[in-house]
Formats: structure tokens, C-alpha cells, sequence
């Protein structure tokens, strides 16, 4: 297991119990003599930490280890410029779910304790990429952890596209969207539309229709190394967004063809060795819990 001597941190912005959590953290890791950097954004939350102080676009590559305080979403915003530097992140939970920081801010101490001394389970999970191509060129687009998606913006209306799995043609749509879910998005956004739950150690994505005109249109299981390719039909008033994990990052154009893939370099995860994937989601999702117990 790696040693871990230079530690990064991020907060969310705008929740007091953020701020709390990163004194507490700061403390600890001090006490263990270890050499803390805080993302420009988080120093804001400390101004009287004197720390040093790095743009998250360089925090990767000045850390052994980067450590997220917030919810889901910061660990989002986060693993989209992490995974460039291939560092290892841990989250601590400060938001609501908790699907990808699942450590409680009141475990910092005994788990923070254990993946010092090498007592942990790192698991990657792999992101998607895409971009564009609008006659010959192509335009850049954006990285997501949980789903690319293709939506009508602010507009409550359907759009028409073209779907292509490895370069075959597989149906034209008119629906509200598309999603393409990557294994850890599984319980996100595709969740919510219809789409199945798929272990985070998949190699797979899943295609989600978004209100399909036509009830034949289900979500598709396919491979995540398969390159998929969304052209967009000319729309009558309006012009489709992509959005990487809920924030756009792209305006369509009539013709455009949106390819997406695999990223090349995954997310690193660090979890508990006591970290179960079912165990989350009975806990997130409301599952039933053992009806017999095992006898002690």
C-alpha cells in the first residue's frame, strides 16, 4: 500500500458543518506531522489555517492523497480535474447521499488513522469523455464521473437524434434525452429515469431514454469500451445541451455528432477495508435489511 505524506484538501463552499469538519481534519493530520495543501477555494473557508494554498487544476500533482469534504457533488467537481493526475481521493460525507463519500465526519480520526498506516481498499472507477465533431472539426467537451447527457436545456421538449454503438447504427429517437451512465452514475440520474443499478466494478455503461415517444425505447447495457455516437437532428426551436454529472458543457448545433468513450485514466477511490457496495446501498437507497440474523 502507498504511504501517504502530503494530503490535499477540498471543502464545499457554504456548509458550516464544512468548515468544522476541516479543523477537525487539519488537527489530525497535523498531529500525525503530515504536510497538508488546501485547494484555493477551501483556504477561503480557513483564512486563518496558514496553510499553503494550490488552484485545484495543480492540487493533484502537489498530493499523495486529496481528501473531499462535502457531499456527492463535491466529490464530482472534484474527480473531474483529480483523475488527470492519477491521485488517490478520499471523501468525507458533509452533504445528503453519500454514494462516493462515505466516510462520517465523526469516523475521521479511526479511519483517517487506518489508511494512514496502509489499512485500506483503493478501487477505480472509470470516467467518460466526450466531444464533438460539427463539420470536420472537433470541439472539446468534458469529463464525467456519472453520465454525459444529452437534454433539451431549459426547454420542455422532445429532440430527435441518431444513436451509434462501435460505429453501428442501432435507432433514431424522439424523447426528452439520452443518458449514458457510467457504473458509479448507475445510481444517480439513471436511477431516477428507469435505468438499472450496475456494480461500480463493471465494465459497462447503460443507455437511458429519457421519455420516449415510443415504449419499445429501454435503457441498453453495453460495453464501456465501446465508442457511442449521438447526432443531433435539426430541431424546430431549440438546441439540445450536453451536461457532464449535471452541469452543461455544450450547445448542440443541428448535424453535430457527440462522441463519447471510456477516459483512459480512472478515478482512484480510497475506502475503508470494511467498505461494502451493497452496504451503501441499503443504507441510500432504503433496502431491507437480514430478516434472520446470523447467530453470534
Amino acid at each position: 500500500m502507498a504511504t501517504f505524506k502530503q494530503i490535499g484538501l477540498v471543502g464545499r463552499p457554504g456548509h458550516a458543518g464544512v468548515v468544522e469538519t476541516l479543523a477537525r481534519l487539519i488537527a489530525f493530520l497535523q498531529s500525525r506531522q503530515l504536510d497538508i495543501v488546501l485547494e484555493h477555494g477551501t483556504a477561503e473557508l480557513l483564512p486563518a489555517a496558514g496553510l499553503p494554498v494550490c488552484k485545484r487544476t495543480e492540487l493533484g500533482a502537489a498530493s499523495d492523497l486529496v481528501v473531499v469534504v462535502g457531499g456527492d457533488g463535491s466529490m464530482l467537481n472534484a474527480a473531474r480535474v483529480l483523475v488527470n493526475h492519477n491521485v488517490p481521493v478520499l471523501g468525507i460525507n458533509r452533504g445528503r447521499l453519500g454514494f462516493l463519500t462515505d466516510i462520517r465526519p465523526d469516523e475521521i480520526e479511526d479511519t483517517l488513522s487506518a489508511v494512514l498506516d496502509g489499512r485500506y481498499h483503493e478501487e477505480s472507477r472509470f470516467m467518460l469523455e466526450f466531444e464533438a465533431s460539427r463539420d470536420g472539426e472537433l470541439l472539446p467537451g468534458g469529463t464525467a464521473l456519472n453520465d454525459v447527457v444529452l437534454h433539451p436545456g431549459t426547454a420542455a421538449q422532445m429532440i430527435e437524434f441518431e444513436l451509434f454503438i462501435a460505429g453501428q447504427f442501432v435507432n433514431s429517437q424522439q424523447s426528452d434525452g439520452l443518458i449514458v451512465a457510467t457504473p458509479t452514475g448507475s445510481t444517480a440520474y439513471s436511477l431516477s429515469a428507469g435505468g438499472p443499478i450496475m456494480h461500480p466494478s463493471l465494465n459497462a455503461l447503460v443507455l437511458v431514454p429519457m421519455y420516449p415517444h415510443t415504449l419499445s425505447s429501454r435503457p441498453l447495457v453495453v460495453d464501456a469500451d465501446n465508442e457511442i455516437r449521438v447526432r443531433v437532428v435539426k430541431q424546430r426551436a431549440i438546441s439540445p445541451v450536453i451536461s457532464c454529472d449535471g452541469a452543461v458543457r455544450f450547445h448542440t448545433e443541428p448535424g453535430d455528432e457527440i462522441i463519447i468513450r471510456k477516459k483512459a485514466q480512472p478515478l482512484r477511490l480510497i475506502h475503508p477495508l470494511d467498505y461494502s457496495y451493497y452496504e451503501v446501498c441499503r443504507s441510500k437507497l432504503g433496502w431491507g435489511n437480514r430478516l434472520v440474523k446470523d447467530d453470534a
